[in-house]
């Protein structure tokens, strides 16, 4: 068990989102952002399942197939595209539903801060691309416009950079 290191690694990541979202002009959405990992149905198993490398979340469901921890970080947090999932009224089976921007920008400044607090020094800005583009290839349940939106930015990051990134959001925000 490793209370203290993923203690760490989670204040970093948080850190690190709250400083991306003041670049994208979502403070408020940094600072509340994921609280619920000091939830005790994150927090255990975050630290029982603690790597520093990757997520713990991985870890657990290696372990178990599945991960609790994730059932319920993914369940409360808007900035995570499981979480736009419902039933289609029509095809009455459940299917993703487009992500408001606010969360998409939330999504993007998360997806870079955890690449950046696992890659370390060894990060580039086309990680957090590589990485989306690997969970796309496993058929995970996105909205075909969020996807589009959202490998638009992952593409502008890795090609132009967080500045040039980060201007295109406050704009694209408006």
């Amino acid at each position: 068990m490793h209370p203290i290191q993923h203690l760490r690694t989670v204040m970093r990541h948080r850190h690190m989102v709250l400083r991306h979202c003041i670049k994208a002009g979502i403070p408020v959405q940094g600072l509340l952002h994921d609280l619920s990992k000091f939830s005790p149905a994150e927090f255990i198993p975050g630290a029982l399942y603690f790597q520093g490398s990757r997520s713990p979340n991985e870890a657990e469901r290696e372990l178990n197939g599945y991960s609790k921890a994730w059932l319920h970080h993914k369940g409360r947090n808007k900035h995570h595209f499981e979480y736009w999932i419902d039933i289609n009224m029509e095809s009455k089976r459940y299917e993703p539903v487009p992500m408001p921007t606010r969360y998409l920008i939330e999504m993007f400044c998360d997806r870079v801060a955890a690449s950046k607090v696992y890659r370390g020094a060894e990060y580039k800005d086309g990680d957090p691309l590589a990485y989306y583009l690997k969970g796309i290839e496993r058929g995970r349940p996105i909205h075909p416009k969020t996807a589009k939106r959202l490998h638009f930015l992952l593409k502008m990051l890795a090609e132009q950079g967080e500045d040039a990134t980060f201007r295109y959001i406050r704009r694209m925000k408006k």
